[in-house]
């Protein structure tokens, strides 16, 4: 049942739910009130009752004598012979529980009233049926001369009030119900118009694809808030399409350029086999150093294919984040450089730092700097690498070369995608080293800088925040 109504509740408009919601709060409250209400009237009607005949008893219990022949003349109580149907019976019993007297309608002596006669109980309170009527009757002792005193009351005329009561408290509660279900309708409309307007305007954006134009946002409320986190998701997604687009264009520029190279060795290579009589014009040695030629090629395009999915790779697939001592990356870091190229020194000073991160992306990180500071070394130069603290929580990473440095143009740009100064043209190299160290840096909560060296080479800074 609980799974079919959460079902059946599912399937229901945002409207009809706050519509159910409002009329439900409303009767809930409704019913509670009139709950009380009926409640708190019934108590009242038989305190009444109850008072009535503990009032009555008394007065008969405390002069039993004056009863047993009628009532007492003008100057006692009032005559109970008139309280017919409309008011208290009443009866005195002797000890033997015989009737002595008593109203017009005689009461029937139960056991109760007999043990109570007798003096065998103090007091007996009890429902009887008279003439198709329901009377509550209480049967007290008589205060002199033994015996007991029974009066009953009629509960019929409270029954009828509590009974008109009730059904002009469930009529109301109906009306109160209805209304509310009303009211709910137009609250949940008028409460929906923002969020109606929210809806269009993202299924036009949905439909047009433009991601420039944001979402009209009114007032201050959690409306206004919800359509600030779409234009902030709009604007994440245009400037991820833009960089996807950007990485897109930028790739195909730079892969073009070797496929064009490597395609035409091979048909050339290709064209001295269907035609051997041409194979003078490709001697040995040219045809030794066209196979180098494509090898470094091939090689020049698997790196720059790995550094675009490097640059590509979404942050759902990397490694999980741990603390890393820093210290061990860089000293992993160095040693693969070193041994790729060895005509470069390489010199060290750190000291132990903890770092929370991914520890096999912060190595080709570093990596990436050192292959390019390596690659601008002359042979014998000297890559030096520093890891310190600088306070306030970072942690400082620095690698100095000495070669012939950066251009003071070329500095805001070493850290974009693809971009090669015009010095580092005729180099080996994709662009895209720097860029992933950036990409690296900046996933880490960290930034990367570059500058000069004194008095010549160039020093990458990167800061990172310590663990």
């Amino acid at each position: 049942m609980k799974r079919l109504f959460a079902r059946w509740w599912r399937r229901r408009t945002l409207h009809d739910r706050l519509s159910l919601l409002v009329t439900a709060a409303v009767a809930a409250a409704v019913l509670t009130v009139a709950g009380i209400a009926f409640a708190a009237v019934s108590q009242i009607q038989r305190q009444q009752l109850q008072s009535q005949l503990e009032t009555d008893a008394r007065s008969i219990a405390a002069q039993p004598e004056q009863w047993r022949d009628g009532p007492p003349g003008p100057g006692g109580r009032r005559d109970l012979r008139h309280w017919r149907d409309i008011g208290p019976r009443w009866q005195v019993l002797g000890r033997d529980a015989t009737v002595a007297g008593g109203s017009t309608n005689a009461l029937p002596v139960t056991e109760g009233a007999r043990r109570v006669a007798s003096g065998q109980s103090p007091r007996q309170q009890e429902r009887v049926y008279l003439d198709g009527h329901s009377y509550l009757m209480l049967t007290v002792p008589a205060a002199r001369g033994g015996g007991a005193v029974q009066v009953a009351v009629d509960q019929a005329p409270a029954n009828r009030t509590l009974t008109v009561f009730g059904l002009l408290m469930a009529a109301s509660c109906i009306l109160g119900i209805g209304g509310a279900a009303a009211l709910g309708r137009t609250v949940a409309r008028a409460g929906l118009v923002p969020v109606q307007q929210l809806t269009k305007a993202v299924e036009d954006v949905a439909v047009t694809m433009d991601l420039n134009r944001p979402v009209p946002i009114h007032g201050v409320d959690e409306i206004a808030r919800l359509g600030q986190s779409v234009n902030t998701m709009l604007a994440a997604i245009g400037a991820a399409r833009q960089a996807q687009r950007t990485l897109v264009e930028d790739a195909s520029h730079e892969l073009r350029t070797p496929l064009t190279s490597i395609r035409t060795n091979i048909e050339l290579l290709l064209a001295v086999e269907r035609q051997p009589e041409l194979a003078h014009r490709l001697p040995p040695e040219e045809r030794a150093k066209l196979l180098r030629d494509l090898d470094a090629q091939v090689g020049e395009l698997a790196a720059l294919t790995t550094e675009l999915v490097e640059l590509a790779r979404e942050e759902t697939t990397r490694e999980p984040a741990e603390d890393v001592e820093l210290t061990d990356v860089v000293d992993a870091a160095v040693d693969r450089v070193r041994i790729r190229v060895p005509a470069v020194t390489f010199t060290l000073a750190v000291r132990p730092v903890t770092v929370h991160g991914r520890p096999n992306e912060l190595e080709r990180m570093l990596v990436n700097v050192l292959d390019n500071a390596a690659k601008w070394s002359p042979p014998g130069g000297v890559v030096h690498t520093e890891l310190s603290t600088d306070g306030g929580g970072r942690v400082r990473l620095t690698v100095t070369d000495t070669g012939p440095g950066i251009d003071a143009d070329d500095l805001p740009h070493v850290f974009d995608r693809f971009y090669r100064a015009a010095a580092a043209r005729g180099m080996p190299g994709s662009g895209l080293g720097l860029a992933i160290v950036a990409q690296t840096a900046a996933q880490h909560g960290g930034t990367v800088t570059a500058g000069p060296n004194d008095p010549h080479g160039t020093v990458v800074t990167i800061r990172l925040p310590t663990a």
